[in-house]
């Protein structure tokens, strides 16, 4: 086994004896190595008490080497392969998670959030790469169908402009989200929270491997992990980390949705809320980060997102206005001019110019213009009236 291959295996058998994102493990892989790290381990010598009992239970039920090799040689039957920091491929953004700190933390999930000591990837494309241009979008598994169609929505646009769409391969939003993307015919990527070959919700299944064959599937668990629930919540931290940012759906009052955001707002990167209904419980999580977390965006759409995460000056969203009438092409006069015109009687032109309070030369000139935008019609008599309703209806032409 050449020194390489040593490390590798030593971070697959690490990963197995401690969960992901565990930090003794990660500070002392970081000052004596892998390999190094796992002996020390074995040995009994782990610096803390809770990760002792963790790693000599875990070796009561296998040598940690031998399990490790036989995950990567279920791998390669997989199809997939395993990415270290080692390798090229690697995404470099996860090391910031070296650096959250989330307040008021307490349960393990929120304590232990180092970055992973590696990845099992099944599909073509380059990790690093894939993930270069990405956005994660999560929500709610119990979606209702406006937070179904906005994250297919999200998952398309996003897809459509060539950025690569993450989640976490659940029902509801997530789920939503991946088949936005695959329908644009763009990336999408599903972390998930087990073993590339347990793939859960089992009624997902085709969807992951419709995902394998144009995106990527990505775990920290060696293949055959089956999908416990803490290991959600510990998935979570890489898929805020890995991405430029994060955009919440729908969240009930306590989700693991609303937990991804609030890492992705530890780390310093774009957290966006899509508003909902104030009557839907599955709106509750989001508004509250709205309320309580002021960096934190809301964002409506597609154009609003890529402002928060694309290049400064150019990913700008439009402003939102409402579709332009004749009316807001009028300048002061002529709008004077119109309202001095009465709803069901013509007035002549000395009238007109009289109630508008302007002179006549340019009365005349602004009923001109009027009658070009179909504001106004002039009668057989010479009378000027506003144009029927049915017929404003119709269509103007420009001016």
């Amino acid at each position: 086994m050449t020194a390489t291959d040593e490390q590798r295996l030593a971070r697959v058998a690490l990963t197995w004896l401690a969960e992901p994102g565990t930090r003794s493990v990660h500070a002392l892989v970081e000052r004596i190595g892998p390999a190094a790290t796992l002996d020390l381990l074995l040995a009994g010598d782990a610096p803390e008490r809770t990760l002792r009992s963790a790693v000599a239970a875990r070796t009561a039920a296998g040598d940690a080497r031998r399990v490790a090799a036989e995950a990567l040689a279920r791998a390669e039957r997989l199809g997939a392969r395993l990415v270290t920091p080692e390798d090229d491929e690697w995404p470099a953004p996860v090391g910031e998670l070296r650096r959250l700190v989330l307040p008021d933390a307490a349960r393990r999930v929120d304590v232990e959030t180092d970055p992973p000591l590696c990845f099992w990837v099944r599909g073509g494309w380059p990790l690093d790469e894939t993930l270069a241009r990405s956005v994660a979008v999560v929500g709610a598994r119990a979606a209702t169908p406006y937070g179904s169609h906005v994250a297919t929505e999200l998952g398309y646009g996003l897809a459509d402009r060539e950025w690569t769409v993450v989640s976490g391969g659940a029902f509801g939003i997530d789920s939503a989200a991946h088949r936005g993307a695959l329908t644009a015919g763009g990336r999408t990527v599903a972390v998930l929270a087990c073993g590339l070959d347990r793939p859960y919700p089992m009624g997902n299944a085709a969807l992951f491997d419709r995902i394998a064959e144009t995106g990527l599937l990505v775990s920290e668990w060696m293949p055959g992990a089956e999908p416990l629930r803490p290991r959600f919540l510990i998935r979570n931290r890489v898929i805020a980390a890995a991405t430029r940012g994060t955009v919440l759906v729908e969240a009930a009052a306590r989700s693991g949705a609303t937990q991804t955001l609030n890492r992705a707002l530890g780390l310093g990167r774009p957290a966006m809320v899509v508003p909902g209904p104030v009557t839907s419980a599955m709106s509750v999580g989001g508004h509250e980060v709205l309320r309580e977390r002021p960096y934190a965006r809301l964002v409506t759409g597609v154009a609003h997102v890529l402002e928060e995460v694309g290049r400064i000056g150019y990913d700008l969203a439009p402003p939102a206005r409402a579709a332009e009438r004749p009316r807001d092409r009028l300048d002061d006069e002529a709008t004077q001019v119109l309202e001095a015109l009465p709803r069901r009687r013509a007035l002549d032109l000395e009238s007109v110019a009289a109630r508008a309070g302007v002179d006549l030369r340019t009365a005349m000139r602004k009923l001109s213009m009027l009658e070009e935008l179909e504001l106004v019609v002039r009668r057989s008599d010479g009378g000027y009236a506003l144009t029927p309703p049915d017929a404003a209806e119709r269509g103007r032409r420009p001016s």
